[in-house]
């Protein structure tokens, strides 16, 4: 790094730009448990100039830089492993445009879910995708999340129409619009969605909105067993039912969630299941779902009536990874995202289960069931190098497992460092070639997000 650049930065940036050790540290660091230096700066972008500046003397000096939204990453995307700036985007959080004859938005990027949600109710309109953590939409679009509502809604893949983005050399690009569809050229908008802030950073993001639907029911059904909540999910969607969302939770994991949220749910194999539609359809998908899972032993099912108490039944399921951190005083956990075709997910889980139990790790297990997606977390002593490498081993397996039954080894939370290994093994080299060839030609110098994906 050159001398000057620092002081030109803080000229530029003014009170904009901290090197604070506590900032620096917070920057660099995501809920996941690799760890890095931290970067040696951060800068609060404000506006698209400010992004655009930022990347300019980054260009110039030759510095990495990292974009920053909330910090709720699971595998390393924020780490500095190559130095740099944290760039962070969190106020650049205001809903620019609504069209809602369109169902459309354009936000800035440092909006989180949350808060655009609550601006735009009054509309009738929801943005569903929903990956737990309160992430900001720039992030979302980053590692193309998903989610809960996946399932019903897709994910940010489906419901990113259109971006603004600056590049590497700090020039601004505009991708897509808001039209339903369109065959112009190149997919750009694509390209960059799920990119994990190395081939642009988002300065706007237009989002696909829904309909808040009229009825909405949600209910916990127990199991005797995890391959028969799998069978009743499997049928689900095979049958077509138009279920919202559809979680699965371990018995271990229930006890987990007891613990950590106050609650008293039965601590058995467990569906968390969500209707949306008319009352008429709702009511439909209830008998449908309920016949379903009679025929797969269902033990009971319990309605959560009120909105009241279905927020604070996913709530639960959303803290179910700090519920698991916690049944273990000190621990980091080592989280896995794997994705597989439906046929295959009663195999893909059951010889994990079986994997994990003979391992001795304690672990927590959820997952997205609808769409194929599913998450085991192994809770490990950080200071035991061995404990690490046997859980590591467990991710290793999981998710060779996965793909050998052509599913992918992330279905959500991205590459980033953790997962770069598993990529070229779903991927082959020609398309890690290709890749490449991708960030090389639009970041030359390698500077945006460096030592991610690859």
């Amino acid at each position: 790094m050159s001398p000057d650049f620092l002081p030109t930065l803080r000229q530029r940036f003014g009170q904009q730009c901290s090197t604070a050790a506590a900032l620096c540290e917070q920057h660099g660091s995501d809920e996941g448990s690799i760890t890095a230096p931290p970067p040696m700066a951060v800068v609060f972008a404000e506006s698209t100039q400010d992004v655009q500046d930022a990347v300019r003397l980054c260009a110039q000096h030759g510095v990495p830089i990292i974009a920053y939204g909330a910090g709720t990453s699971l595998e390393g995307h924020l780490l500095a492993v190559r130095g740099g700036i944290s760039l962070d985007v969190s106020r650049m959080n205001q809903v620019l445009q609504v069209h809602a004859e369109d169902m459309t938005v354009t936000v800035q990027p440092g909006i989180r879910r949350k808060a655009l949600n609550e601006a735009i109710k009054d509309l009738g309109l929801f943005f569903p995708i929903d990956p737990g953590a309160d992430a900001t939409i720039g992030g979302m679009t980053a590692t193309r999340a998903s989610g809960t509502n996946a399932v019903r809604y897709g994910t940010m893949r489906e419901n990113v129409l259109a971006l603004q983005a600056v590049t590497a050399s700090g020039d601004l690009i505009r991708t897509g619009n808001r039209a339903k569809k369109s065959a112009a050229g190149y997919d750009l908008t694509r390209l960059l969605v799920g990119s994990e802030g190395t081939l642009g950073i988002f300065t706007e993001i237009t989002l696909r909105l829904h309909p808040l639907p009229e009825a909405v029911r949600a209910a916990t059904c127990t199991f005797a067993s995890i391959a028969d909540a799998v069978h009743t999910v499997i049928e689900t969607i095979q049958l077509g039912v138009p279920i919202a969302r559809v979680e699965l939770l371990d018995a271990a994991t229930v006890g987990m969630v007891n613990r950590y949220s106050q609650l008293s749910l039965r601590e058995a194999p467990m569906l968390l299941m969500e209707f949306h539609g008319s009352p008429a359809g709702v009511q439909e998908q209830v008998e449908q779902v309920q016949a379903i899972a009679a025929e797969h032993r269902a033990q009971d099912f319990e309605w959560a009536e009120t909105p009241e108490e279905r927020t604070r039944l996913f709530t639960a399921r959303h803290n179910a990874y700090f519920a698991g951190v916690q049944s273990r005083p000190g621990s980091r956990c080592i989280t896995t995202d794997a994705c597989v075709p439906i046929s295959r997910l009663a195999d893909a889980l059951l010889e994990s289960v079986q994997d994990a139990q003979d391992s001795a790790i304690p672990f927590f297990l959820v997952g997205h069931v609808g769409d194929g997606n599913f998450h085991f977390g192994y809770l490990i002593d950080p200071d035991d190098a061995a404990e690490r490498d046997r859980a590591e081993q467990l991710n290793h397996r999981l998710v060779s497992r996965a793909i050998a039954m052509d599913g992918t080894c992330t279905g959500e939370h991205g590459i980033g460092i953790h997962k770069q290994d598993f990529l070229r093994e779903e991927c082959g080299d020609g398309a890690i070639a290709m890749m490449r060839a991708i960030k090389t030609a639009l970041d030359p110098q390698g500077i945006l997000n460096p030592g991610k994906i690859f």
